[in-house]
């Protein structure tokens, strides 16, 4: 009886952790001009984000990139969504990003993590990874690994993640001191 009543309370413990949404830990991490950027300092002024780990030499990244590419404008008129992409190429490969994401002009914020401090930070082994990250700074989905379509999908999660914030916004209204 005793194992079993210690086993429920295991279960109940981590169900409810769980439920908690990570956040985004701390690590440093260098923007395409070469400058050191901490990544707690990512957001999108208090609406949802996306971070996306990537390399040059992962077709499926490029295809994936380029396809959210050729709809980011829309989508940022349509839902102000940031696309934070994150090259995981390493130190010797690292001077290729620049001229590869110019070549391609994406307009992403783009950040190199050359040791792989962030990428193993955020539990990834291989790109691409993304992570939808809600106006709190929580990590509220992730996926890996790309196929045609897969941006439609990550779309829809982020119309979703609007939907349930603009509901909650509204259950939740802030109260103002007068």
């Amino acid at each position: 009886m005793k194992k079993i009543g210690l086993l429920l309370l295991f279960v109940a413990i981590s169900i409810c952790f769980a439920k908690e949404n990570r956040t985004i830990p701390n690590v440093k991490v260098k923007n395409i001009k070469g400058e050191t950027v901490e990544t707690k300092t990512f957001n999108n002024e208090g609406k949802p984000f996306v971070i996306n780990f990537w390399a040059t030499w992962c077709k499926p990244c490029i295809m994936e990139l380029n396809n959210i590419h050729e709809v980011y404008e829309k989508w940022q008129q349509e839902t102000g969504i940031k696309i934070i992409a994150v090259s995981i190429d390493d130190v010797r490969n690292s001077k290729k990003v620049a001229p590869f994401v110019k070549g391609r002009n994406w307009k992403f914020e783009i950040y190199l993590d050359e040791n792989g401090d962030f990428r193993r930070a955020m539990n990834v082994n291989n790109p691409p990874h993304s992570f939808l990250i809600n106006s709190k700074g929580e990590i509220v989905w992730e996926h890996n690994g790309y196929a045609t379509g897969d941006e439609e999908y990550l779309y829809q999660r982020i119309l979703k993640l609007l939907e349930e914030e603009g509901k909650e916004s509204k259950e939740n209204p802030k109260q103002i001191n007068e």
